[in-house]
């Protein structure tokens, strides 16, 4: 035997048995289709719990719990079952309120039955007997619960199961009793994670869209505040809420967000970020078109405002509709800050929101075909430190540009306690051995770090995902054509601006067209004494918010 044939024979490997593997066909997999489905339960109950289990493949499925018991009602005991998800009720609400009424016998499920009724007519009071079935006793007098309802048609009663209710059936009825004892953990409600403020509300919305609701109805404490309620995907049937004020927002765009949140038609709806991306006006540009809030108190100022807020469950965000894009660089803090203040921090955001976009390619463009502009001494500098660097000038900033990408992905993917470790080693380690091995000017290093910096005083995240993709074109511009290039993409960039819009509204008002500069959307903000009228663009049914005298006490 050779050494070939040896190794081989020892190194080789051959499987004695072969596993064939496919995939079962659709038509071999036993389930109910939705059309098949019978639409009413039956007033048999072993009928209907055969019905059940098999919709919810209850023998394999761990959480679906079906508890059968007996019944005592009217001297009588009847075989009942309950159904409901393990973790999305509470074990004691069924407990007390469900099991043991109905299981123990009592005055209330004993006797002759015969309910009397104390009456007022004409001044006088008589007593009349009437009988009163199963059912109506199971309703009022069985079952100790604030919230029951009785249905007869299987997709609602599933409905009402996924959504965290305990399904009650007995035998000889042909309805069922759905009873609220929804039970499941939700997140308490903390502080704004991305939505910081020094002065301002500490809270945040959370995943259940119920709370959300209550933190939105105890801020606005008014009759006119409507909350409508619907659900999106014909799998998950996400709940979906958007909130308004019947007598402040205009009737037309209520009209617009529920026409497109009642033609969503999709199987799954998990996220706010989903459904922004199906119901805005044009998903192919890069700006956001709704904006999304984690704070209660702007979202009760937008619906003050005049405007539309959706809600979603699963999610912590609200988004707000229509939004401008005054809105993307404005804080929540700023209301809250005397107007002097607001309106500095706005200017800076707005310079940042420039800088962040335009320097590298201000900085290509200029070094690469605009040199007269420098004074002598700087273009000097710049090709003393340019001199030892081997890569052309579009090499070297695209360089450091994705390497100061990565740096803030790593930091965001990463544990907390490890971030700051990763911006220090990327801030001061890669980029002083970058210079250091002349693959990267100094210069270039200050250019990505304050441009970086300047992308950080965004307050919207949406936005800052923006400024960083058109950061990239316009670098590409500037080094293809210098100002010519950039002043061309700045040129498409506003005509395809100026073409967009958020539900109706133009998303450069109120400046765009023309419009009424005393309100709060504007760039600059007006004192609060001022703020007489809300958007002009909104086309509100209240234009009006305050009085021409605001501080009484004063004049």
């Amino acid at each position: 035997m050779s050494i070939k044939n040896c190794i081989d024979e020892l190194l080789s490997f051959n499987l004695d048995k072969k596993h064939n593997f496919s995939l079962i066909e659709d038509s071999k997999i036993t389930s109910i289709p939705q059309e098949n489905m019978q639409k009413n339960i039956s007033n048999s109950l072993n009928d209907n719990i055969t019905l059940f289990s098999k919709i919810y493949s209850q023998k394999i499925n761990s959480d679906i719990v079906i508890r059968n018991f007996l019944l005592n009602a009217k001297g009588k005991q009847y075989n009942a079952s309950l159904i409901f998800i393990d973790g999305m009720v509470d074990s004691e609400i069924i407990n007390r309120f469900v099991l043991t009424p109905l299981m123990h016998k009592n005055q209330t499920n004993i006797g002759n039955f015969q309910n009397s009724f104390i009456s007022q007519k004409q001044g006088l009071n008589y007593r009349t007997n009437k009988k009163i079935n199963l059912e109506q006793s199971i309703l009022e007098s069985l079952v100790s619960q604030n919230s029951i309802t009785t249905e007869n048609e299987t997709s609602k009663i599933l409905d009402k199961i996924n959504n965290g209710f305990t399904a009650l059936f007995v035998d000889t009825l042909s309805v069922c009793f759905c009873i609220e004892a929804k039970g499941f953990k939700t997140r308490s409600i903390s502080k704004p994670e991305n939505e910081i403020v020094v002065r301002g509300s500490q809270e945040a919305f959370v995943e259940n869209i119920r709370t959300n609701t209550s933190i939105i109805r105890r801020i606005i404490n008014n009759e006119n505040l409507v909350i409508e309620q619907l659900e999106i995907g014909k799998i998950t049937k996400t709940s979906v809420a958007y909130c308004y004020m019947k007598n402040i927002a205009n009737t037309s765009l209520v009209e617009e967000v529920k026409y497109r949140l009642n033609n969503v038609n999709i199987d799954s709806l998990t996220s706010s970020g989903i459904l922004e991306q199906l119901i805005q006006d044009d998903s192919n540009l890069l700006y956001p078109q709704l904006f999304a809030t984690e704070r209660p108190d702007r979202t009760c100022n937008n619906i003050l405002q005049g405007r539309v807020i959706i809600l979603v469950n699963g999610s912590p965000y609200a988004l707000i509709a229509p939004a401008v894009l005054v809105d993307f660089l404005s804080s929540p803090e700023d209301t809250n800050l005397q107007y002097q203040y607001g309106n500095l921090a706005r200017v800076i955001r707005c310079i940042a929101f420039f800088i962040a976009m335009f320097l590298p390619s201000f900085y290509i463009a200029i070094t690469n075909f605009h040199q007269e502009l420098l004074p002598t001494d700087i273009v000097f500098a710049i090709s003393s430190m340019r001199k030892s660097i081997p890569f052309p000038i579009i090499f070297e900033l695209l360089i450091m540009e994705i390497s100061f990408e990565l740096i803030r992905e790593a930091s965001l993917r990463v544990p907390s306690p490890i971030g700051a470790t990763i911006g220090i080693i990327g801030g001061l380690i890669l980029g002083e051995a970058a210079v250091s091995a002349n693959l990267v000017s100094p210069l270039l290093i200050i250019i990505v770090a304050m441009t970086g910096i300047c992308s950080y005083a965004i307050p919207d995240f949406s936005l800052n995902f923006t400024i960083r993709c058109f950061r990239f074109i316009y670098t590409i511009l500037g080094y293809t054509a210098g100002f010519l290039g950039i002043g061309f993409g700045i040129f498409i960039n506003l005509i395809l601006l100026s073409n967009l819009k958020s539900f109706g509204v133009s998303y450069f008002s109120p400046y765009v067209p023309v419009g009424n500069k005393n309100t709060d959307s504007s760039f600059f903000i007006k004192p609060v004494w001022k703020r007489e009228e809300r958007s002009s663009f909104l086309k509100t049914q209240r234009p009006k918010q305050e009085e021409k005298i605001s501080m009484k006490w004063k004049y």
